[in-house]
């Protein structure tokens, strides 16, 4: 199945989420009835990227048929690079976390010079777990890269990016995401003179929708919104380098040639990208503020039934015109763990200090909510129906503690006085007055 959408640019793009898309840049170049012919059409490689286990259950696969012009085992000894990510985790803290925004890189700076990782759960080497970066780059890459520790959600904050992969091209912008494969090769070229934004490194299962449950058959993010892309190929015989993300750390060999040569594909372990202004918010339309986790668009499932991996969760722009009701989150303690950025505007919970780019870390059974100027507001205001609009937060929210990484701790974006926003939090209790 085709069914293609043009985005903005141009780019074609196949939609539906973990559909069994096929797509040739070349006719004929699919093999028909079979994965593995003697023969492959035009010359080609075949080669089977699995992102699942073989034997898991058939709505769990995920895997891949490339038909390419030179195979990924056609490479030398991998050497690992000098420059590596500092993801080393910092000291213990039960702390409330609130980071600035980070200053635009000076030096020329690609996608993978510009990571920086921000608090981890999990050891790359362990099939559950997450690790939280931003990025911050000025320049395209002229390397290509793949993350053997897990797939990768992108959720850029500044600036488009042209995302070259295997299957094909993606551009994504602020206000929409993209989901790279395990395993699976990629450049990222910038579309503006500079980008920034977040990005997940999922370890445990692949997102995947979540379960509706009594919301029913519709609703959150729509399956056909998601856009995978149409075969693209590079043909270019000349030096390239190869780097790769492994248990943590960076390694790298040449290539003579460039590994995005991939002329056909079919299966369903593809890159895709969403816009995030096309989910169908679901709220109250009575009383009380409902969990945030009617706003999930993407959930990586744990061994605990219910619990996360890892959530993908929005605050987009939505009405408000819950009765007698305090409308902001409430103050709560929670068993999850929650890391917040914003991509545009202002949070609702959040009067001052938390800015476009910006980042909060609250832990396990970590008092938080409304500050104090957002508390007041919201206890005083009139109740009629009010639109949030010009915003879009998210939160990565994990049953896993996410520990800072020590250059996070030691970075001068980290707020000094971040409890101070719920110091204002006077007594108003009067027990003569109900």
């Amino acid at each position: 199945m085709q069914p293609q959408q043009q985005s903005a640019r141009n780019l074609e793009y196949l939609s539906g989420f973990g559909n069994q898309f096929s797509s040739e840049a070349l006719p004929g170049a699919l093999p028909v009835g079979q994965n593995s012919p003697q023969k492959v059409p035009y010359g080609l490689y075949t080669e089977l990227l699995s992102g699942t286990a073989f034997t898991v259950p058939r709505s769990e696969a995920r895997r891949t048929w490339l038909y390419r012009i030179r195979p990924s085992a056609k490479h030398r000894k991998y050497q690992r690079l000098e420059r590596q990510l500092d993801s080393a985790l910092g000291a213990v803290t039960p702390n409330r976390l609130r980071w600035n925004p980070a200053p635009a890189p000076q030096a020329a700076t690609d996608f993978i010079d510009g990571l920086m990782c921000i608090a981890a759960n999990g050891e790359p080497s362990q099939p559950a777990g997450a690790s939280i970066y931003r990025y911050a780059a000025n320049q395209s890459m002229e390397r290509v890269f793949f993350d053997a520790d897990g797939e990768l959600l992108i959720v850029p904050q500044q600036g488009g990016l042209k995302l070259m992969t295997e299957l094909g091209v993606l551009e994504v912008a602020p206000l929409e995401i993209a989901v790279i494969p395990r395993g699976m090769k990629f450049r990222v070229e910038l579309l503006d003179a500079g980008a920034s934004g977040y990005l997940c490194e999922n370890h445990g299962c692949a997102l995947r929708l979540p379960d509706l449950g009594p919301i029913g058959s519709n609703g959150l993010a729509n399956p056909r919104d998601f856009l995978a892309p149409v075969a693209h190929f590079e043909e270019r015989d000349e030096p390239v380098q190869l780097v790769q993300k492994f248990l943590g750390e960076l390694w790298s060999t040449e290539l003579d040639h460039s590994p995005l040569d991939v002329v056909a594909w079919h299966g369903n372990n593809v890159p895709y990208k969403y816009d995030l202004r096309r989910f169908n918010t679901i709220g109250t339309v009575s009383f009380d503020h409902p969990d945030p986790s009617i706003f999930t668009v993407l959930t990586s499932p744990s061994a605990i039934h219910g619990m996360a991996n890892i959530d993908f969760v929005i605050f987009p722009p939505r009405w408000m015109v819950a009765e007698n009701t305090f409308r902001p989150p409430w103050f709560h303690r929670n068993l999850m763990n929650e890391f917040m950025g914003l991509i545009a505007g202002a949070y609702d919970a959040k009067a001052d200090g938390f800015s476009p780019g910006g980042a909060s870390l609250h832990s396990c059974m970590s008092a938080h909510g409304p500050d104090h100027v957002s508390t007041e507001q919201a206890t005083s205001a009139e109740l009629k129906p009010h639109k949030i609009e010009n915003t879009m937060a998210f939160m990565f929210e994990t049953g896993q503690v996410l520990r800072p990484t020590r250059q996070a701790l030691e970075s001068p974006q980290l707020q000094d006085d971040y409890d101070s926003c719920w110091a204002g939090l006077t007594k108003t209790f009067d027990k003569n007055e109900k």
